[in-house]
């Protein structure tokens, strides 16, 4: 650096290859296939020959996946790669795809792998020389033999990375998706390679269950580097030096504060400016900049793929240049807590490095980091010194940058304040203000009409206020803007429409979404949502699980989803975990679910603390409410819960009109007025088909539902007349009941019809092939009415017993809109007088009494309505008699 010069250009050298480019970073992937002659002695010619056909096609198609370059083939492979990322991701798959092509021939294939980052002179061949057998690239550099060592060091099947390229492949392994989490990293210590002077500290990665993941053997190439300071003679010497120089250190100094940065703070790094006017180098210097910076324990740099994904939504084009402006707004939307913007410039004769670090939110300029050098040469140190001081530095830079809470959301929409207006919304929406979420949608749209989003936003609001004509109006607006949508985004939508169209199962799409792509947490919430609407909780929670391993603003709609699952599945303690932190986070929808909890188990003392917490102006919460008073035999407070709902719903025509009548019809049984019970059923019945009456909506699975429910609970009350013009209504509409729900739901109306026709057999041989493990709570009790019926004891004893254990699944049933909630409740118990019932018939008296007790302690018999305690005395006499 002492030399002046005149010109950033460099000084031509005499080299043999004068059509060689300029130096470049690059990550070099070496390979080598394990004992690939002894295959082909093994194997034989011809399968030899398919063997390697087969794993040229495999390289092929990861070369193009993972944008690699090969260079050169022979029984191992190097490739070029931008980032190394991309070589971590070829090496995976690579390995994976070996093993399975071994498998299938029944031989171990393995390969030995090497990663390694630096620079690199690529050139072409000639013509000429390609065509007598020269390869039309050669590659050369120092970063070559250090990956060829890497290599040859590695065991069979093991991925080893140089110092250089495992922190940078480390930090970028969430790009992987869900097997990047996985991913196990092992630091083997520093070794000596021959020919390289320094020791080089290396690194393994890989699956476990594939990779070897143990030390590296030592060879006459490649040994471990073991230090002096750590031999056994000096060890003892060395603790009581080190004691001795701690105590003294601790009296001449302090050591300094930790860097303000941590692990969950991001910065984005800007395009290098260059001054200089030779732009040659700009790729080179950018990465060697942003290699530098990565060395820092406690500052993330956002990549390059993610920031290409962020300009997406943006609607800008992936080359667009991340300028001060630009660089700012992928921040704000990513959470990043500042930028650092390079600038590469000729002053004087010599060369200054600079970085800036600049506050997203006002682009101002809060800390700048200069060094200076003479000549091109001078460069890469200069810019090691820049990021060594920020490293040291950027915790006090940051201290005046406000940080964000959490990202933006990661939707498109070129318009910042749109973006903006939409995070508020969802944080409104996580909280169930819906009035507030719909108001900032509105805005957002109205900021950018391109917002297909904004628009689905308050499709989701009026679906969540169970207003669903209103919501289609939102969804046919989002679809209208579906071309301004990337591909993911477009799918989302059209997940959102097969609930309303019938054009394709949502849960199918969603699953779709999911699997397609595996970081997309919505796909996983929503996934989960529709699972546990179709009874199918197992499934449920393992999307659940995965929307919950990225926390953003909506994981309290993620844990009530997981709490309905659990709570449905029986395990109480994790439902009411999951309800809990869903309440934390904000989700006033979870306290009667978690209501709910306690009632289940028999805890009505926890459950009456919890429900005095309720609003009353929640309407969803009365659910809840009525079925608690049922299950506690509280008949007065059940049948003004169920007025109350209906009172908020009032007159209009919206889909809880609808649904809210079914359990105040419940309630009234249960009171015993018998009459108000059927008067309410009918108003249900009614308001359903008469609304399905119309053409075909977006209500019509839930209109559909209800009018089968409430036609169910008409039959038990007595009348068939309901269940009749339900069935005749619904017996055209041939895809509504391709939906499985309704299909299920018509075959048990017809099946209590025959059973109360005196066909119970036939009842039964439609009920049986319904248990697939997601049936409705009311199949099973039709099911047991049936076998009894039908003089089949025994599985009407199993029935019974189904019924009682599954309390948390009466709870937390979906169908029609928990419209028939109340009533699964109050079959849990009476399924116990059921039981009675059952081992009165079997002559099994001293256990017909002791289920008649359990039955008298949820429901005593003062509380029991006329109908219910002649059922009861029934038993209680034959009890008698045997006493």
């Amino acid at each position: 650096m002492d030399t002046a010069v005149q010109t950033f250009e460099p000084t031509p050298e005499p080299s043999p290859r004068p059509s060689a480019s300029a130096p470049q970073l690059r990550t070099l992937l070496i390979t080598d296939l394990v004992d690939s002659t002894g295959l082909v002695e093994r194997l034989g010619d011809a399968p030899a020959s398919d063997l390697f056909r087969a794993h040229d096609h495999l390289v092929l198609k990861l070369q193009q996946q993972w944008r690699g370059r090969l260079i050169d083939r022979s029984d191992g492979m190097l490739l070029l790669f931008e980032r190394p990322i991309d070589g971590l991701g070829f090496a995976l798959d690579y390995t994976r795809g070996l093993i399975l092509l071994g498998e299938e021939r029944g031989i171990e294939l393995r390969a030995r792998i090497g990663l390694h980052v630096g620079e690199v002179l690529t050139w072409r061949n000639s013509e000429e020389a390609v065509s007598v057998g020269a390869k039309p690239v050669e590659v050369e550099g120092l970063a070559k033999p250090m990956a060829a060592r890497l290599m040859a060091t590695a065991r069979p099947g093991q991925i080893l990375l140089s110092s250089v390229a495992e922190p940078l492949a480390h930090r970028a392994a969430r790009e992987l998706g869900e097997r990047g989490l996985h991913l196990t990293w092992k630091a083997w210590g520093r070794w000596r390679f021959k020919g390289v002077p320094e020791p080089q500290h290396i690194f393994e990665v890989g699956e476990p269950g594939i990779a070897p993941l143990r030390m590296p053997p030592d060879t006459p190439k490649a040994w471990r580097d073991i230090p002096l300071w750590r031999r056994p003679a000096m060890l003892a010497a060395e603790a009581a030096l080190l004691a001795g120089l701690v105590l003294g250190m601790w009296f001449i100094a302090r050591p300094e504060p930790a860097i303000a940065f941590n692990q969950r703070d991001w910065v984005v790094v800007g395009d290098l400016r260059n001054l200089t006017g030779q732009s040659a180098l700009d790729d080179s210097l950018e990465q060697a900049f942003r290699i530098s910076l990565e060395q820092s324990r406690h500052v993330n740099v956002l990549s390059d793929l993610k920031a290409r994904d962020t300009l997406g939504r943006m609607q800008r084009a992936p080359d667009t240049k991340l300028d001060r402006t630009i660089a700012s707004e992928i921040a704000l939307r990513d959470g990043a807590r500042a930028v650092i913007l390079p600038t590469v410039a000729e002053i004087g004769g010599r060369v200054r490095v600079s970085a800036e670090v600049i506050d997203p939110r006002t682009q101002t300029t809060v800390y700048t980091e200069t060094a200076e050098g003479t000549g091109v040469a001078s460069t890469l140190d200069s810019i090691d010194e820049v990021t060594a001081s920020l490293r040291g530095k950027l915790g006090e830079a940051v201290k005046s940058i406000e940080k964000d809470s959490v990202p933006l959301p990661q939707v498109t929409t070129k318009n910042l304040d749109a973006l903006r207006a939409y995070a508020l919304a969802e944080q409104a929406y996580a909280r169930s203000k819906y009035d507030e979420a719909e108001r900032f949608y509105a805005r957002a749209a109205s900021l950018d009409p391109n917002f297909a989003l904004a628009q689905m936003g308050q499709m989701r609001v009026k679906y969540a206020e169970s207003d669903t004509p209103a919501a289609v109006v939102h969804l046919r607006k989002a679809q209208e803007l579906r071309d301004h949508l990337p591909p993911r985004e477009a799918l989302y939508l059209d997940a959102w429409a097969a609930r309303f169209d019938l054009s394709a199962s949502a849960t199918d799409r969603w699953e779709e979404l999911a699997r397609l792509y595996p970081d997309y947490m919505q796909a996983h919430s929503n996934s989960a949502m529709w699972l546990v609407a179709e009874n199918r909780f197992d499934e449920a929670l393992t999307y659940a699980a995965a929307a919950l391993k990225s926390p953003n603003v909506l994981s309290g709609l993620d844990y009530d989803t997981s709490g309905r699952a659990y709570l449905a599945l029986g395990q109480y303690a994790k439902a009411g975990n999951s309800f809990d932190n869903a309440i934390a986070r904000g989700y006033d929808g979870s306290l009667h679910r978690r209501m709910a909890v306690e009632a289940a188990q028999g805890n009505f003392a926890g459950a009456s603390k919890l429900e005095q917490r309720l609003r009353n102006s929640d309407r969803y919460a009365y659910f809840e409410r009525v079925s608690f008073a049922v299950d506690s035999a509280r008949w007065k407070d059940a049948v003004r819960y169920a007025r109350a709902a209906l009172q908020l719903v009032g007159s209009t025509t919206e889909f809880d009109a609808r649904n809210f009548p079914m359990q105040l019809g419940v309630t009234k049984w249960l009171s015993g007025d018998v009459a108000g019970a059927q008067e309410q059923t009918l108003v249900a019945v009614d308001r359903s088909l008469k609304s399905l009456g119309k053409e075909f909506d977006s209500d019509a699975v839930d209109d559909a539902s209800i009018a089968l429910a409430a036609s169910l609970f008409a039959l038990r009350l007595g009348d068939d007349s309901p269940a009749k013009r339900t069935l005749a209504a619904l017996e055209d509409k041939h895809s509504l009941m391709q939906v499985q729900s309704l299909k299920e739901l018509s075959i048990v109306v017809r099946a209590e019809m025959l059973r109360r026709e005196g066909r119970p057999e036939e009842s039964v041989a439609l009920l049986r092939p319904l248990l697939a493990g997601d049936e409705h709570y009311q199949t099973r009790q039709v099911l047991l009415n049936a076998y009894t019926d039908a003089g089949d004891l025994k599985r009407a004893l199993e029935q019974a017993r189904w019924l009682q254990q599954k309390r948390g699944f009466a709870y937390t049933e979906q169908m029609c809109g928990f419209c028939v909630q109340a009533l699964n409740v109050a079959d849990s118990n009476l399924s116990v007088l059921s039981e009675a019932e059952i081992f009165q018939a079997l002559g099994r008296h001293a256990e017909a009494a002791k289920a008649l007790e359990r039955f008298d302690r949820r429901w005593p018999v003062e509380s029991l309505p006329d109908h219910l305690r002649s059922r009861r005395a029934n038993v209680a006499a034959s009890k008698v008699g045997v006493l």
